[in-house]
């Protein structure tokens, strides 16, 4: 019997948050500050091989809090099927604390007392989700309790029933089998007969046994990796893969030769290893990208060795691993050294293509966005009207509603905002479906300086991770070496800050007002900085005067950056019909996505609010109407 199959895998078992203690080479006592990724090995399996072009779904539990909520969130953001993520209303999301002592010593300590994933049942198992996959995926970790396992099996049952492949993940934690302490964790092996016996009857069904050498010891009940594997394969005719760490791995697909070193074998990769937890999930994902293809055991092998290898070789667990542009590279070409976490290529390939996983602003082909992060104008709108500079704050929260009546809720509006006067407007634009922008430079700075001084880094990690770091840069390429040395690390450093933060940055480059622009102006210093290794998620330029310097700057893109996600038109307080021409000339490029307008839009009403002469609703309606005719001059431009 046989149904339609929609996902490539089902996964089952383990979700949790992992807390990763960012001090490396402390003691997990000693960390001061943790980063979030969402963990658990089943959960880790779906969401890799997600990146790596799979149909994946999950079966798993999850509080009905807030962990729980942001499990889901990214599991949609991954592009897993989230069918089988059920909501338990009386437990909580597991957690998990991690840390890095050393190459070898990785601290954990895990939070699963009656935790939403620990009390999975037969009751979470529908037969035609699982009818709907072309395999399941099940870990050793949930057999060791009588309700997991029930679930487990049952979906194997189901798996058989309907044609599809089984594969199991050993994944052996003593700890959860109830073998070591709440402090061990990282114990990787205690020999146990018990934990054999629950395992060995469950190899018989399996067509793939994917574990280290010490997990392969646990099923086949042996001390030595090569009886271990005779056991195995004596209870089961499936695929034997067997990890051997910094050596890769060797495949069984059939009897197990005299010598271990006669297996199937695939290219290894030797990193400098950073933390191995979560490595051995990325090699279960790669694995199964190349066996549920039909790839040959040799391929199979590459993906996951190298799967593994991005894995030991940066901090997080799933929220790092490859996408399968970025696999593909690694495989064909390397990195630069054995320490892939600071080869710049492979960096920004991985952001690139897992960025829309990091953040939950809406994707749109377009961006219509209402700018209104000027303070050093506003300030001298203010001044001149007699008003209070505190009023600024007010009425960039009435921009912020003259947004929200134009957007309705749609894709593809977005709105640029600063933390000095916009900060309660930055809390009410969290509650519409935004892009929102908002800048770090100190107003008007020419060389380029940062407003309020101080860390970067500091600064930034305190904003949402769905706020776009929006800088603004005078620069002409006729600037003295001085002045372009100056800006251009400045620039540098707000890349590295960035990047290591996980936000994506916009440079607004504006070269008119300190020099002629010329059909090559804006393309020159994109080139400049392109050269120096930055590459923007966005771009935000002034209007150009002809379709041959926005195909310029366009082709400086496709040679540098195929994967940004383009340009924005910004409107230098021009008139609306000025820029209603300026659309039409830039809608030819392929690389511009839209506007981010402000003085055109703001300016007018900010005067006659601050002194008094419309009200609140008056205020925001011109906004409305101004930033709706912006709109519809840019969708009628062609």
């Amino acid at each position: 019997m046989s149904s339609p199959k929609t996902l490539d895998l089902i996964s089952i078992g383990r979700s949790s948050v992992d807390l990763y203690g960012q001090q490396v080479g402390g003691r997990l006592e000693d960390m001061a500050s943790f980063s979030k990724a969402v963990g658990g090995s089943p959960t880790n399996i779906a969401i890799g091989t997600a990146r790596l072009g799979l149909k994946s779904g999950l079966i798993t539990r999850v509080g009905n809090e807030h962990m729980g909520r942001f499990i889901r969130e990214q599991l949609e953001r991954e592009g897993v099927d989230i069918q089988g993520v059920h909501t338990d209303k009386e437990r909580l999301t597991a957690l998990v604390l991690l840390g890095i002592r050393d190459d070898k010593q990785f601290p954990l300590i895990f939070y699963r007392a009656d935790c939403a994933d620990n009390a999975l049942d037969e009751s979470d198992i529908d037969e035609a989700y699982i009818a709907s996959s072309r395999s399941v995926v099940v870990t050793g970790t949930h057999f060791a309790k009588a309700n997991t396992a029930a679930a487990q099996k049952l979906a194997m049952a189901y798996a058989k029933r309907h044609g599809g492949k089984i594969a199991i993940d050993i994944d052996y934690r003593p700890n959860l089998w109830g073998l070591a302490g709440h402090g061990a964790g990282e114990e990787r092996y205690i020999k146990s007969g018990d934990v054999t016996a629950h395992l060995q009857p469950i190899l018989a069904d399996c067509d793939l046994i994917v574990g280290t050498e010490e997990e392969i010891m646990i099923a086949g009940g042996e001390d030595t990796p090569f009886d271990a594997l005779k056991a195995v394969r004596r209870l089961s005719t499936g695929t034997i893969v067997m990890k051997r760490g910094p050596m890769g791995c060797v495949v069984f697909p059939g009897a197990i030769p005299d010598d271990i070193e006669d297996g199937i074998k695939g290219p290894g990769f030797p990193v400098e290893v950073y933390n191995v937890l979560g490595a051995g999930d990325a090699f279960m994902s790669g694995f199964l990208r190349g066996w549920l293809r039909d790839e040959p055991i040799s391929t199979c092998c590459a993906y996951a060795n190298a799967g593994g290898a991005f894995a030991v070789s940066r901090l997080l667990c799933s929220a790092e691993y490859p996408t399968f542009e970025e696999m593909q590279y690694f495989i064909t070409k390397g990195a630069a050294s054995r320490v892939v976490r600071h080869d710049a290529a492979l960096n920004h390939l991985h952001w690139s293509t897992t960025r829309d996983s990091m953040t939950s602003y809406p994707k749109a082909d377009h961006v219509y966005a209402l700018a209104i992060d000027h303070r050093s104008q506003l300030e001298d709108i203010a001044d001149k009207a007699g008003a209070s500079r505190e009023r600024i704050k007010d009425f960039k929260r009435l921009a912020v509603e003259a947004a929200a009546q134009v957007a309705k809720g749609r894709d593809g509006f977005g709105i640029l905002l600063d933390g000095t006067y916009g900060r309660e407007a930055l809390f009410r634009a969290a509650d519409h479906n935004f892009w929102i922008g908002r800048p770090v430079e100190l107003p008007g700075s020419r060389p380029l300086d940062f407003e309020g001084g101080g860390s970067l880094a500091a600064k930034l990690i305190e904003w949402p991770v769905n706020h776009i770091i929006k800088c603004l840069c005078f620069y002409h390429p006729d600037d003295t070496p001085e002045m372009k040395s100056r800006q251009e690390r400045e620039l540098l450093r707000l890349y590295a800050a960035a990047r290591s933060l996980g936000r994506e940055l916009l440079v607004e480059i504006i070269c008119g007002k300190h020099g002629p622009l010329n059909e090559d102006t804006s393309a020159k210093v994109m080139q400049r900085l392109y050269s120096l290794g930055i590459k923007p998620d966005w771009w935000k330029l002034e209007p150009q005067k002809t379709a041959r310097a926005w195909a310029n700057i366009s082709a400086e893109i496709d040679v540098n950056d195929a994967l940004c996600r383009g340009i924005v038109v910004l409107g230098l307080d021009a008139l609306a019909d000025e820029l209603a021409e300026a659309f039409r000339i830039a809608r030819g490029a392929t690389r511009v996505k839209g506007f981010a307008v402000g003085r055109t839009i703001f300016a007018d009403p900010a005067r006659a609010w601050m002194a008094g002469k419309i009200d609140d609703a008056m205020a925001t309606q011109q906004m409305a109407e101004r930033f709706a005719s912006l709109v519809e001059a840019w969708e009628r431009a062609v």
